[in-house]
C-alpha cells in the first residue's frame, strides 16, 4: 500500500484562521529589506484565496522570494501554517523549468560525490574569479557567494575504515543520519558525534544508503526527486530503528524537514520515524539531564560563544535544547544572539536575483556577532555556518563539536 497520503484540503494548513493581523509580514526577513516582497501574509492566505478561485493568479516571481525560514508560522497567534501555504503553491502551481542551476543546488549527493573525488581541485576551481564571474553570467549563481569546501573523504567512508567495528561493543545504540554536509564537507563533525555518543556509553550506526533530505530539491522546483528521496529514507529509518533508540540528526534544517515538510510538502506517511528523529543535541541534553548517561568536562576548557539561533530550529521549538546543554559546559561562556535570520536560507542566497536581500537580511545579525566579539559563533544550521563566516570574521562551530573539545578524553 502506498504511503503517500492524498493532497490536503486546504484547510489542514489552517487558511480559514488567518485574521489578517500581518504580524506575519512584521516579522518576515523578506518583506523587512525589499518592497518586492508583499509579505507573507499576501503570498500565503491572501493569495491562496484567489488561487483556489483562478490558478493564473500565482505570481512566480514574487512567490520565489520567500525563502522558507518560517518565522511567519512562528509568530502566528493562530497556528495558520503561512509558510507551508506559500511553498505548497510553489510546488502545485511553479511552471518554471528546472536549469542547470537549479540541478546543480538540488543534487547534493551526486555534486558532493563527484567533489570529494576531485582531490581538493573542485575546491579550487570553484573559488577562482574566473569560474565565479561564469557563475554568475551563465548559471544565475551570485559571484560573491562562497562556496563551502568540500572533503577529501566522505564521513561515510570514515567510519566504515575507523569506527564501525567498535560500535558493536555497546549495549545502547542510536543511528545516525549525518546529511550531505558531513558527509561530503565537514566529516569532522560526525566524527566528533561519534566521540561524544561513545562518551556517554551509545554505539553509532549509519542509517544504510540513506540520500539528501530532500529540502534542496524542495527548494529548486525538484519536488518528485524530493518525494524519491524521502520516500526511500523513511524506508532506511525504518529498519535502522529495528536496532536503535532512536535517529540523531546534526543539522536542524535537515530534522526539520524530515519530521515536518516530509508531511507537509511532500505528502509522505512519515508517522513511523517522525518523532523518533531527534537533533543530537536534544537528545545528550536529554540524557545528561535524567542521569540516564554522563559526560566528564575538562576542568580548564575556557571559551566565549555566541549562539545563533537558526530559523528551523526555532520552527521545530529546539533551541532551548542547543541553549541549555552549552550552559552545561564549566568554563563556557554563553552569549545568546538575538533571534534573527541570517539570511542564506539554504540555497535561496546564492542565486543572483536574491544575494542582496540575503546579505541584508543577515546584516544586523553579523553586526552583533562583531558586537559581541566571541571567540567562535555557535549554531545548530550548516547554510547559517557558511553564511556567517562568508560576512564576518568569526569562525563557527556546531554545538557538538565544541562538547567534543570540552570533554576528556
Amino acid at each position: 500500500m502506498s504511503k503517500d497520503i492524498q493532497l490536503y484540503q486546504v484547510s489542514e494548513n489552517d487558511l480559514e484562521k488567518c485574521l489578517k493581523c500581518s504580524i506575519c509580514n512584521a516579522y518576515c526577513p523578506v518583506s523587512g529589506v525589499t518592497l518586492k516582497f508583499p509579505g507573507p501574509k499576501w503570498a500565503g492566505p491572501d493569495g491562496e484565496r484567489h488561487r483556489l478561485k483562478d490558478e493564473t493568479c500565482f505570481d512566480e516571481k514574487t512567490m520565489k522570494m520567500c525563502l522558507n525560514c518560517k518565522r511567519c508560522e512562528i509568530v502566528c497567534p493562530q497556528g495558520v501554517k503561512v509558510g507551508d501555504i506559500i511553498q505548497s503553491a510553489r510546488i502545485k502551481y511553479s511552471l518554471q523549468g528546472i536549469g542547470i542551476r537549479e540541478f546543480m543546488l538540488a543534487n547534493t549527493d551526486l555534486v558532493g560525490t563527484l567533489a570529494t573525488h576531485s582531490f581538493g581541485l573542485a575546491n579550487h576551481v570553484v573559488n577562482m574569479g574566473l569560474t565565479k564571474w561564469m557563475l554568475h553570467k551563465m548559471v544565475g549563481i551570485h559571484q560573491g557567494r562562497t562556496f563551502p569546501a568540500y572533503a577529501s573523504h566522505t564521513f561515510e567512508a570514515w567510519y566504515r575504515r575507523e569506527a564501525a567495528k567498535g560500535q558493536q561493543s555497546f549495549d545502547r545504540k542510536v543511528a545516525y543520519f549525518h546529511g550531505c554536509y558531513v558527509n561530503y564537507n565537514f566529516p569532522e563533525l560526525g566524527k566528533h558525534l561519534v566521540r561524544v555518543l561513545n562518551a556517554m556509553g551509545y554505539g553509532v550506526s549509519l542509517i544504510k544508503g540513506e540520500q539528501c533530505c530532500g529540502l534542496p530539491a524542495i527548494a529548486n522546483g525538484m519536488s518528485e526527486k524530493a518525494r524519491a528521496n524521502g520516500r526511500h529514507n523513511i524506508a532506511a529509518m525504518e529498519r535502522a530503528l529495528r536496532d536503535a533508540e532512536c535517529i540523531v540528526t546534526t543539522s536542524s534544517s535537515c530534522t526539520f524537514t524530515m519530521r515536518s515538510e516530509y508531511e507537509s510538502l511532500l505528502r509522505l506517511d512519515n508517522s513511523s520515524v517522525a518523532e523518533s528523529i531527534n537533533l543530537a543535541t536534544k537528545f545528550i541534553y536529554q540524557q545528561l539531564k535524567s542521569g540516564a548517561a554522563q559526560l566528564r568536562f575538562k576542568p580548564d576548557f575556557k571559551l566565549r560563544v555566541a549562539y545563533h539561533s537558526a530559523c528551523h530550529m526555532e520552527r521545530l521549538g529546539w533551541t532551548i535544547y542547543s541553549i541549555e546543554l552549552l550552559k552545561m559546559i564549566p568554563g563556557l561562556e554563553l552569549v545568546k544572539l538575538e533571534s534573527r535570520c541570517c539570511g542564506i536560507g539554504g540555497t535561496y542566497g546564492f542565486k543572483k536575483e536574491n544575494y542582496d536581500v540575503s546579505q541584508s537580511i543577515g546584516a544586523p545579525l553579523f553586526k552583533q556577532i562583531g558586537e559581541v566579539d566571541p571567540d567562535v559563533v555557535v549554531t545548530d544550521c550548516e547554510t547559517c555556518k557558511w553564511q556567517i563566516e562568508m560576512s564576518t570574521p568569526y569562525r563557527v562551530m556546531n554545538p557538538i563539536s565544541i562538547i567534543n573539545d570540552a570533554i576528556l578524553d
